[in-house]
């Protein structure tokens, strides 16, 4: 495991880099479902959550972002409070340096610091290099949704992976 990668808050100086990094998901990948860019406005309100138990972090190497990670709700209703949705977004500069595997061991402790017994990542079928990297750390595939989005022209699937952590 990397040991020189922080992971701190997202804060406002965060925010154009995470722009960044989202939006070329958004504009050049099927990793996101969004099809048009967001703007600094829409980045914040998705990272910056009210509510403390679901966190948002920077991951940085020698002083550079080279992505960041989600915790946020799975689903708004009272008894889906144990269980968090996970989502680990990297600057695609550095895709393929262990910064993902780095990344996953931080979010569990993170997930059972704030009392969450499940996390789950859902990822486009066609994200191959995430489905693989929650596999690698014990996740396991739990359901798929055929054709539940499209863009680029393509209907697009997606799978949740889960793992128990509590």
């Amino acid at each position: 495991m990397k040991s020189n990668i922080i992971f701190e808050g997202i804060q406002e100086k965060h925010l154009s880099k995470i722009r960044d990094i989202y939006n070329y998901y958004v504009l050049n990948t099927t990793i996101s479902f969004h099809t048009e860019a967001l703007t600094i406005n829409e980045i914040r309100a998705s990272v910056m959550n009210q509510n403390a138990k679901y966190k948002s972090y920077v991951i940085v190497e020698e002083e550079l972002i080279k992505g960041y990670i989600l915790i946020t709700q799975h689903k708004n209703k009272q008894a889906y409070d144990v269980t968090a949705e996970v989502t680990i977004y990297l600057d695609p500069n550095h895709l393929g340096e262990g910064i993902g595997s780095a990344a996953i061991p931080f979010v569990e402790e993170a997930g059972r610091n704030h009392g969450f017994h499940v996390l789950i990542a859902t990822i486009c079928t066609e994200n191959e290099r995430s489905a693989r990297l929650f596999e690698r750390h014990g996740y396991i595939k739990c359901a798929h949704f055929k054709e539940i989005g499209f863009k680029f022209g393509r209907r697009l699937d997606i799978v949740s992976y889960q793992k128990i952590i509590g």
